[in-house]
């Protein structure tokens, strides 16, 4: 898996248990994923289409950093499967926590927001990039 994003935990984040809200881990995995499935696909038109169910393992309170990973697991005519993970990073001891994970699908779009072929040079890199 890489590193594809970090994030800190601010006050403004966190819901009513004194943890981070789930709408806004949801938001950070999102856009993490969309940064992923852009390099992949060597476009910026790449959109989500879907969300698997999400696992919230820990909670994250104010001042954690988070680090985003992502795997890429399929690829489509259009489209890119993704493993998307958020840890907990501890500057002390070095160690990452998980604390959620899920699968994320986006699909490349056109100007008028159809669906679009992945080049076929940059399909064949990703396809070998995970045998």
């Amino acid at each position: 898996m890489r590193l594809i994003s970090t994030k800190i935990c601010k006050t403004s984040d966190i819901g009513v248990n004194n943890n981070l809200f789930g709408g806004v881990m949801l938001a950070w995995l999102d856009e993490a994923g969309g940064i992923m499935a852009a390099e992949l696909c060597c476009s910026p038109n790449m959109i989500t289409l879907k969300m698997d169910e999400v696992l919230f393992k820990k909670p994250v309170k104010v001042n954690d950093h988070i680090r985003i990973y992502g795997q890429l697991l399929n690829v489509g005519n259009s489209t890119v499967s993704l493993y998307i993970e958020a840890r907990r990073f501890c500057f002390d001891t070095f160690e990452e926590e998980t604390v959620c994970s899920t699968k994320m699908l986006y699909v490349k779009i056109d100007k008028n927001g159809n669906s679009s072929p992945i080049n076929l040079l940059v399909k064949e890199k990703l396809i070998n990039s995970i045998k």
